[in-house]
């Protein structure tokens, strides 16, 4: 991937982000595999979807929504009240390589994303490891 190039842009842009952030939740809520990170949500998704895409925009160089909205992401202290282990870092990333699949994403695009999404879901984590 170019160094000048957007992760943005090279991911369809908000219409491509958005699509990628439905394919995640609808993993997130139909895969048995996910429930640990499922019950941590409401039953409504929508709002978590939002925020999700808001947060992703800004990170890969797009609108910085989230932090127009609600101001610096501080994502580690946002999740605290959230028991998050390898388990549960584990199940999100099955999600969003599931969802980086659906889209059809490529190398070297793909893999340098999951790769930046795994640093960043493993910073979450806030539970020792068993």
């Amino acid at each position: 991937m170019d160094e000048t190039t957007i992760l943005y842009d090279l991911l369809g842009g908000e219409e491509g982000l958005r699509r990628l952030v439905d394919r995640f939740y609808h993993h997130m809520a139909t895969r048995p595999e996910s429930a640990g990170i499922r019950r941590m949500h409401p039953e409504d998704l929508s709002v978590s979807a939002e925020k999700l895409f808001e947060f992703l925009s800004g990170w890969s160089g797009g609108p910085p929504l989230f932090e127009r909205k609600r101001g610096h992401p501080r994502l580690r202290a946002r999740h605290l009240p959230f028991r998050i282990g390898k388990p549960e870092r584990d199940q999100w990333m099955m999600c969003m390589v599931l969802a980086v699949e659906d889209v059809g994403l490529r190398d070297p695009v793909k893999s340098e994303l999951l790769d930046a999404l795994l640093r960043l879901a493993d910073h979450m984590r806030n539970q020792p490891h068993p």
